[in-house]
């Protein structure tokens, strides 16, 4: 795990003795992470703390009045408890202000597994509809996203049929066998068929220039972000893009350089946005940049975040309909991912998995507002730049997702039901992004759309006032860094948005009141 060189964290282990005193293992030296373990030990219940339970320190918050925020891993018995993750909330003077986790009760469970690990790898291999290129494993874990269960983890790698790579993990009951859960480690941008293109126009980017002449795509001024070439291939990390004369392609996709150019100013731009508006140092905020690889397989048409090599991968799409993946909004989508997986690490799978998707369609498209790039303005559409029937026009009405309405996709949910988790992640989306158009932008029709106030919402309620998109993204990420952990649902994240609002601008204004009503509009009460 990083750590962000200003709060420095130490991987702690905290033993929990419900009926003697509190053991620490290690050397811990910040004051911030004791003062969060004391506040475990005394709000036991609340914690759902079990004999035999381990905490680890893994991202300190903390904010200007001197609150403090810290975040744990839990172990149980020393196995891994998946969805057991808690955040310790403090004032100032060290007082425990609460906590936010996700477990049902304290673990009571037997750690004994009935069903080795070759059995359960064999379950999970038979599951897996792509290629695998790599052998499996399996680890034994506690299964906690609802009622405990003693479980393998499996990891099954491969490759998909359209050719993205994939790192399945699969849940397999150690007592009766059987899946009791699954997600993929791979979070793409978009469902199989889309693409996305760039049209920014003439751009800058910073490079690096080299000692045997010529340029790297690389940005010494933000972590040392770089841009690698695949050639086509789809394994391996390729190799740095360089050039000759600084002068990057020729804004056509016959040369190579110009998607470098689109994914360095796109990784720019996201860099920029997290930093000037969260104070955020890069994706994992410890300063340290990220790699890119382009021109991945061949008419490949997705983009994707790995979080095994903390990297962003861009398809060239099929030419035909699809243009290359690096849109701004696409590359600040799949760099979320990466900001997602160290804070807050919703599981991609169920309401979870619809947030963690959401959780980047937002941020990409509060990047391209960010930009203010005239070639590519601001919008609530997702992907419109990606489509080639789209070129020349100006306010597109056709895209992959729709903010303002999610089911003009004709797949998403506009309103909340108790069976959103069950969709896709890229459907069930739908639900968060129809919240934060509405609490920016209020119940008002975007240009363009022949739509009316009340098709905007669930409840009704046309009168809904937005708040701006500035209060929307600090809201969100104060609510994803602070407040949300791996297992949050809908319910939870209105809970975590809410406390994220009063803590920003008071619990009985404008902007607390806007979330509320928001949340309601798309039937999440």
């Amino acid at each position: 795990m990083k750590f962000n060189p200003s709060l420095l964290l130490c991987a702690t282990l905290l033993n929990v003795h419900m009926m003697s005193s509190l053991a620490i293992a290690g050397n811990n030296e910040n004051p911030a992470v004791q003062r969060g373990l004391t506040a475990l030990k005394n709000n036991g219940a609340a914690a759902r703390l079990a004999e035999g339970d381990q905490f680890s320190a893994r991202e300190v918050v903390k904010d200007k009045d001197g609150s403090e925020h810290v975040r744990f891993e839990r172990k149980h018995k020393g196995l891994r408890v998946i969805g057991g993750d808690i955040v310790v909330h403090m004032n100032a003077a060290g007082q425990s202000k609460g906590q936010h986790h996700t477990m049902e009760s304290a673990l009571q469970i037997d750690t004994i597994a009935q069903i080795d690990e070759a059995s359960a790898i064999a379950m999970a291999e038979q599951q897996f509809a792509g290629t695998r290129n790599a052998p499996s494993t399996a680890d034994l874990v506690i299964h906690a996203r609802g009622a405990a269960m003693l479980s393998y983890e499996v990891l099954v790698h491969g490759e998909m049929h359209d050719g993205s790579p994939s790192e399945m993990h699969y849940f397999i009951d150690a007592k009766r066998g059987g899946i009791v859960d699954k997600w993929d480690g791979i979070e793409t941008s978009a469902v199989t068929g889309s693409a996305k293109s760039l049209f920014d126009g003439v751009i800058s980017v910073n490079t690096d220039s080299l000692s045997v002449g010529g340029y790297a795509m690389r940005d010494l001024t933000r972590g040392n972000n770089y841009v690698n070439n695949m050639a086509n291939r789809t394994s391996g990390s390729g190799s740095l893009m360089t050039d000759a004369d600084n002068v990057w392609g020729n804004s056509s996709t016959s040369d190579n350089a110009t998607i470098a150019g689109d994914v360095a100013y796109g990784t720019l731009m996201t860099w920029d946005y997290y930093k000037n508006t969260h104070g955020r140092l890069g994706i994992a905020n410890d300063g340290i940049g990220s790699s890119s690889k382009i021109h991945f397989g061949r008419n490949y048409v997705n983009a994707f975040w790995n979080d095994a090599c903390k990297c962003m991968t861009y398809g060239d799409g099929d030419g035909r309909t699809y243009y290359p993946l690096v849109a701004i909004d696409v590359i600040g989508h799949e760099m979320s991912h990466g900001v997602m997986s160290s804070s807050a690490a919703l599981v991609y799978s169920g309401e979870s998995g619809g947030l963690n998707e959401a959780n980047s369609d937002i941020f990409g498209m509060l990047i391209k507002f960010y930009a203010k790039n005239p070639s590519a303005p601001g919008n609530y559409l997702n992907g419109e730049k990606l489509l080639i029937a789209n070129t020349g026009v100006t306010n597109p009405t056709k895209a992959f997702r729709y903010m303002f309405k999610p089911s003009l996709d004709g797949s998403s949910p506009d309103c909340y039901s108790s069976t959103i988790g069950s969709l896709d992640v890229h459907l069930s989306s739908g639900i968060a992004n129809h919240f934060a158009y509405l609490l920016a932008e209020g119940a008002v029709v975007p240009t363009g759309f022949n739509l009316t106030p009340a098709q905007l919402v669930c409840n009704g309620n046309t009168s809904l006032t937005g708040i701006g998109r500035d209060a929307l993204g600090k809201i969100w990420y104060r609510a994803l860094t602070v407040y949300m952990t791996s297992n949050t649902n809908y319910a939870g994240a209105r809970s975590a948005t809410l406390s994220a609002a009063a803590d920003i601008y008071g619990a009985n204004t404008t902007q607390t009141t806007a979330v509320a009503n928001a949340w309601s509009a798309v039937g999440v009460n």
